[in-house]
């Protein structure tokens, strides 16, 4: 049976930094030490596990399924350490340190990056890594504390905290319409440009989704643009009359207000996507993550209910 003094927390520290930046060199640099050094830490804490920890190529280090584990692991259990550390010298009352934070394009830019130098008014000491992108992240490999996503949660064993019901719109430029006529009915579709998006973590066409004698309906629609990676590059293209696109009604808002895109078919609004924050589920959340998660909830907009449920 080992011995909790065989284990070196700094082996454990250098391969927590190997796992999140995916690199010998990086973690290397970032320790102060020879990427060799790295190696041989890495060597040593493989050999006393028996496991493989990381699968190497000449271009990135990955996680083994057993690594990934292992991580996840070591890295709750060397945040508990610096909790108790903090909480013991009175660090504990105020947050410090990163949290790094994975959103999406949309939700990033009109919802959350505006908050954020309140929420650095009140916590002066934490900093935030932002990451904008609408892909799916492995919170394990890449080292985030809390991601939002759009649409339904996977059940994935991740915290889900509902944020909002984002109601959905169709817009197009008074330029469009002016050329194509407005569409009056859903079946009028067809005879539109309608702007497409892929989801990224699919390839999938988000569907059009109206309301329809109070039920959500999925509506086929064509068009010849079709954007990826980037949820606002089809509102852009509907501003210069490219088409009709179906889009947040957040992200449209001051367009709507101004003029510059137009509402069609208001008669069958009320459909929404939701969004989430995701995290994992750990005993002893560091504070300045979980003041973070606390102030997204306080500032984002009210709902009818929030609930702590795991995503199902």
């Amino acid at each position: 049976m080992r011995r909790l003094d065989d284990i070196n927390l700094g082996s454990l520290e250098l391969f927590c930094r190997v796992a999140e930046l995916q690199s010998f060199t990086a973690a290397a640099a970032a320790a102060g030490l020879t990427p060799a050094a790295v190696s041989r830490s890495i060597a040593r804490l493989e050999s006393r596990l028996g496991s493989q920890l990381f699968v190497r190529t000449t271009r990135r280090v990955r996680l083994t399924e057993g690594g990934a584990s292992y991580h996840r692991q070591c890295r709750e259990a060397l945040g508990q350490l610096m909790e108790a550390e903090r909480e013991l010298t009175g660090e504990q009352q105020v947050p410090s340190g990163t949290v790094r934070v994975s959103l999406p394009t949309s939700y990033g830019h009109h919802r959350v990056l505006p908050l954020l130098p309140l929420f650095r008014e009140r916590y002066p000491e934490v900093q935030l890594e932002v990451q904008l992108s609408n892909r799916n992240i492995d919170f394990t490999a890449e080292g985030y504390d809390l991601a939002v996503r759009g649409r339904n949660p996977p059940d994935s064993g991740l915290v889900a905290r509902r944020l909002e019901d984002a109601p959905l719109v169709v817009v197009a430029s008074p330029m469009y319409l002016q050329r194509r006529g407005t569409p009056t009915s859903l079946e009028s579709l067809a005879q539109h440009e309608c702007l497409h998006f892929h989801l990224p973590s699919s390839g999938q066409l988000v569907p059009w989704v109206f309301r329809h004698d109070g039920q959500d309906r999925e509506v086929p629609v064509h068009g010849a643009l079709r954007c990826a990676d980037d949820i606002l590059a089809p509102v852009t293209l509907a501003r210069h009359g490219a088409g009709l696109v179906q889009t947040y009604r957040f992200i449209v808002d001051q367009d709507l207000q101004a003029g510059t895109l137009k509402e069609v078919l208001p008669g069958y609004a009320g459909a929404s996507r939701p969004f989430s924050l995701l995290y994992p589920s750990v005993r002893h959340m560091p504070r300045r993550v979980r003041v973070f998660i606390d102030f997204l909830l306080e500032q984002l907009p009210p709902r009818l209910q929030r609930t702590g449920d795991r995503a199902r």
